[in-house]
């Protein structure tokens, strides 16, 4: 069973007012409303490579994690000898290394 949920002030679960949510991700304060931009980019690099191949089909790449490392890496290679742009996608590098951080810590969470 799962820790408790509290409210962060205190309050009873049945007093009006209360929200249960102590201790649960910021989800949209800590990540949305901090990087709307680059999380628009992202989501572009995931409609771009869906579009190249499937929606979710990242998910099943054999050898993934170290797939998508060197892929970040790759990015940021360019990236660093100065292309800002990738020339397949038109997206910029560090969008598509943002996009592979993500997919890397995915399958990395998943598999813990």
């Amino acid at each position: 069973m799962g820790a408790m949920e509290a409210d962060p002030n205190g309050r009873h679960a049945h007093e009006p007012g209360a929200k249960l949510d102590a201790g649960k991700a910021p989800i949209f304060r800590g990540l949305l409303a901090y990087f709307p931009r680059a999380c628009e980019q992202v989501a572009l690099v995931s409609n771009f490579g869906a579009s190249k191949y499937a929606w979710k089909g990242w998910e099943s790449v054999p050898g993934g994690f170290e797939r998508y490392s060197d892929a970040m890496a790759r990015h940021l290679a360019k990236e660093g000898l100065g292309e800002s742009f990738d020339p397949d996608s038109k997206l910029s590098h560090a969008a598509h290394a943002a996009w592979n951080a993500l997919a890397r810590l995915e399958l990395f969470l998943r598999d813990k």
